[in-house]
């Protein structure tokens, strides 16, 4: 199913009801990966009944065929009361999108630094703790941890470009960029995280030998991150 399959198939489910469909993330941001990266789309709607549920239930499924995830989907007075509790997606989201159908509704929503360094710190925390279960996991497996490692990536991509709108910049859409202005601003050594970021663009893997030490500079960076934004206070 093809972007303008989708909306197409929206429109059946929702009629008039349908306001907008937006792609967000990597893929409208340009850091779209063939084979790695997947299609974030959201829906905004007037209405959610059970009903529309089950219909586009069906859409969902030939939608994840090609490895997408579920559209999400909101009303319009969800989207419009929430970006206090997802200040992170909010903030991709109004930066980073293209707009498939209708119009974004984004008059009179604005991102919270407050609000954004709450939910930062928590994301960071939980990636760190899910990188060590992880590890745990993987039971000592070079190939487990490689996996780990890329899987992580784009989470990580979405946490990093909240620490840059902590300080009032606009984010690079290049994730090597990225890790370093990261890097240099809470003081980690970048270098683990971009290594990662050429692995999963396939330009250069890592190899068993270098997993071990990646993956200890990744840990190091993130513990880092996170001691960083427990510290940390937004200017008013």
């Amino acid at each position: 199913m093809t972007l303008e399959e989708l909306v197409s198939q929206l429109q059946k489910v929702y009629g008039a009801q349908l306001r907008t469909v937006l792609l967000y993330g990597s893929a409208a941001a340009g850091e779209h990966i063939p084979k790695r990266s997947d299609y974030n789309v959201l829906v905004i709607v007037d209405e959610i009944t059970m009903q529309h549920l089950r219909t586009e239930a069906a859409v969902a499924r030939a939608w994840g065929e090609a490895g997408n995830p579920p559209p999400l989907t909101l009303t319009l007075s969800e989207w419009r009361g929430s970006a206090d509790i997802f200040p992170m997606e909010y903030a991709d989201i109004l930066e980073r999108h293209r707009v498939l159908h209708g119009t974004l509704p984004s008059d009179g929503i604005a991102v919270d630094r407050g609000h954004l360094r709450l939910q930062v710190e928590h994301e960071a925390m939980g990636k760190l703790l899910k990188l060590r279960q992880g590890i745990l996991a993987a039971g000592g497996s070079d190939k487990g941890q490689t996996d780990l490692l890329a899987a992580s990536l784009s989470t990580i991509m979405v946490i990093f470009r909240a620490v840059e709108r902590l300080h009032g910049a606009v984010p690079p859409t290049d994730y090597e960029k990225l890790s370093r202005d990261v890097g240099v601003r809470v003081g980690f050594d970048a270098e683990p995280f971009t290594r990662v970021v050429r692995h999963v663009r396939g330009t250069t893997k890592i190899g068993s030998a270098d997993v071990a030490a990646v993956m200890n500079g990744y840990l190091d960076g993130m513990y880092r991150l996170v001691a960083y934004l427990d510290r940390y206070e937004p200017a008013s």
